[in-house]
């Protein structure tokens, strides 16, 4: 899997080579190459508003490990193979994401220094950008502390739909990270929400085709997003829960 067959989006780096995500045809998600799975638990202000990750259960870090996405595992977050009995009528596990750029169709809002692309189908409703005045008014905002929020807020956006680009380079601000992969666990809205992968991991489609690879994307796991296998939010309307341990440990990183 040489990075010259992939699409990266601009400010990414493609994990090392080995690791990434493949979707399997109504069925589950397979990892390759060894990455732990660590809860991350959105944790909330006073006021309700997300402005962390802390560090929950760590999961077997296996070559090669099936993870459910129809929702439906009793042994979560690992398949143990309910999607081969579900109703299609119910659960469709279709792909039905596009191939294409994010920025091919992100919405630019622009600021006297920062600009924000914005693609909401990758929304997971994590809600990190309610901070402040929230990220869409941060960006037109002048001084440093708007600057570093916007920064912030997109950063901690689990589903890369937001990018925060200088104005005089016209290039993304982004980190390079190491690859991770994540349960995400809501603690304010009471549910659990997608997989997150972070650094550049390259997702594979069912057909073998990739998608574009971005620093920051999310995957379903409800079963139910209308953007599959990416994550649309859905799973906090329909208070989707792991059945894991819904607590982050104390002594767990905060990020």
């Amino acid at each position: 899997m040489s990075s010259q067959n992939l699409q990266i989006q601009i400010g990414t780096r493609q994990a090392v080579e080995g690791i990434y995500a493949e979707i399997m045809l109504n069925g589950p998600i397979i990892l390759h190459g060894g990455t732990p799975i660590i809860q991350q638990f959105i944790m909330p202000d006073k006021n309700g508003t997300s402005t962390s990750y802390q560090e929950g259960e760590t999961y077997a870090a296996k070559n090669v490990v099936a993870l459910c996405r129809c929702g439906l595992s009793k042994n979560k977050p690992f398949c143990d193979g309910s999607h081969k009995s579900i109703d299609p009528s119910e659960i469709d596990l279709t792909e039905t994401a596009t191939f294409e750029a994010e920025l091919n169709s992100s919405e630019l809002i622009e600021g006297p220094e920062r600009s924000l692309s914005d693609d909401e189908k990758f929304c997971a409703f994590a809600r990190f950008c309610d901070a402040g005045q929230r990220v869409w008014n941060e960006v037109q905002m002048e001084g440093e502390a708007a600057k570093e929020l916007t920064l912030q807020m997109a950063h901690h956006c689990p589903g890369g739909r937001l990018i925060v680009w200088d104005n005089a380079t016209q290039k993304p601000i982004e980190t390079y990270e190491d690859p991770s992969i994540s349960l995400i666990e809501d603690v304010m809205n009471r549910c659990s929400g997608p997989i997150m992968l972070r650094g550049g991991i390259p997702v594979k489609s069912s057909n073998k085709k990739f998608y574009e690879v971005r620093n920051r994307q999310t995957l379903c796991r409800c079963g139910q997003s209308s953007n599959k296998p990416f994550c649309d939010g859905t799973h906090a309307s329909m208070k989707f829960h792991d059945g894991l341990p819904n607590h982050p440990k104390k002594e767990g990183k905060v990020w």
